[in-house]
């Protein structure tokens, strides 16, 4: 049986691994559009800083690791499927004949309709490439401009203040990481890092860019106001990797859509990792998880249907963690609520501690923390296990913090674990 892999970030390193251990005769070929070995993209700012080298960066450290498990490695990207032949077409002119498809291509960064966004100078940071380019001109001293400060983005701002860089961001929406933060978290967020020298602009977006008189870069935004740079870096977000699948009948709603068994709804055609849109835990609804961990269980669960057996996913948990120049925040699930739930949100900004919890009847289904580290397992499994709280919603509710002691008595025997009234 012949397994094709497009893909060969951690989603399709993880099928292709599984793959084998299930399959010993099967063939198996992974295919990855860059030239450098399967790497992880969210290493990248580790590289940035200078904490790691690009072999840091690698997924798999020996150089013949693929090979010494017979899967073939391909360097192309595919530009059709045609799932009638079952045939997948790749840009150096190859066609690759599968028995079994796993779509796992990732993301790619969502491109901005600003006039000059082509010129030099002007990176995303999302491949090894992009990473080499901004090393070259952020230097010590550097004024940078960022796109974004979403999830990605502050991960990069990170690397770039470690770089001593003079670094200016905007964000289109009312706070920092909008998509990841309630409004009061996002914002103490900015004001934390306009505290370590950032200069952040929010309900803002660069209009246009040109080239200044003395080979600077001008970012001039909504409003009139001109931000001289020599880097920009466009941060504003990534979308799944799905253009080169029109025709081919595969379903695509944001990602392609898939079910529990990471199957789409084309016969012997599966999907995982950052491309994939599959069941929220949380909402029931479909959500595109573009997280690590996410592509590799996915990645499991599409090998393990591959070859024959049966694996599900009890569906995908909006799970994120950013160190944001030392605050620490995270958000889990439903984090930013149900119109039918309840929740409590306590706030120490002086202290940096903020905590939400969010509630549907006595379960929580979301949450988002700053500066309590010691909390984010327990708001992660109280979350991902449904748990019924009973009494303890309601002494939640009255303080947030008491979630350990909630999380013990709801995972043992209540009448074994002493309770003060709340």
């Amino acid at each position: 049986m012949k397994h094709v892999i497009l893909g060969n970030g951690p989603a399709g390193v993880v099928a292709a691994e599984a793959l084998r251990k299930l399959r010993p005769q099967d063939e198996i070929t992974m295919v990855g559009d860059e030239p450098e070995p399967s790497y992880s993209r969210m290493a990248i700012p580790y590289l940035l800083v200078g904490n790691i080298d690009e072999r840091g960066t690698y997924l798999r450290k020996s150089p013949d690791h693929f090979a010494a498990l017979r899967i073939s490695e391909v360097r192309a990207r595919a530009t059709t499927i045609d799932t009638a032949a079952k045939q997948v077409q790749l840009d150096n002119g190859q066609t690759l004949a599968y028995d079994k498809l796993l779509i796992a291509t990732g993301s790619v960064p969502v491109r901005l309709p600003v006039p000059g966004v082509d010129l030099p100078g002007v990176n995303s940071c999302w491949t090894l490439e992009d990473a080499r380019q901004i090393a070259g001109r952020a230097k010590p001293g550097a004024r940078v401009l960022q796109i974004g400060a979403g999830f990605i983005g502050c991960i990069i701002m990170e690397a770039l203040t470690r770089r001593k860089v003079k670094l200016t961001i905007v964000e289109m929406g009312d706070r920092m990481v909008p998509r990841m933060m309630t409004q009061v978290a996002g914002n103490m967020i900015r004001r934390w890092v306009e505290k370590k020298g950032v200069s952040v602009h929010t309900d803002a977006r660069v209009e246009s860019i040109r080239e200044g008189a003395d080979g600077a870069l001008i970012a001039r935004l909504a409003g009139g106001q001109d931000i001289p740079c020599d880097l920009i870096i466009a941060a504003a977000g990534v979308k799944p990797n799905v253009a080169f699948l029109a025709g081919s009948g595969v379903e695509i709603g944001r990602g392609v859509l898939v079910d529990e068994r990471c199957a789409t709804n084309v016969p012997d055609v599966y999907a995982a990792g950052d491309v994939a849109e599959a069941i929220d835990f949380s909402t029931g609804e479909r959500l595109v998880n573009a997280i690590q961990p996410n592509a590799a269980e996915q990645g499991r669960v599409a090998a393990t249907n591959m070859a024959g057996g049966s694996a599900t996913s009890q569906g995908t948990l909006a799970l994120n963690v950013l160190d944001a120049m030392g605050m620490i925040s995270s958000s889990f699930g439903q984090w930013w609520g149900a119109e039918d739930g309840q929740s409590v949100e306590m706030v120490d900004e002086a202290a940096g501690r903020y905590l939400s919890l969010q509630f549907r009847g006595d379960v929580m289904i979301g949450a988002t923390s700053i500066g309590l580290t010691n909390h984010v397992g327990v708001l992660r499994g109280l979350i991902q296990t449904r748990t019924h709280l009973g009494q303890w919603k309601d002494r939640l509710l009255k303080d947030p913090l008491r979630v350990m002691e909630a999380y013990l008595a709801c995972a043992q025997d209540a009448s074994t674990i002493p309770v003060t009234a709340g």
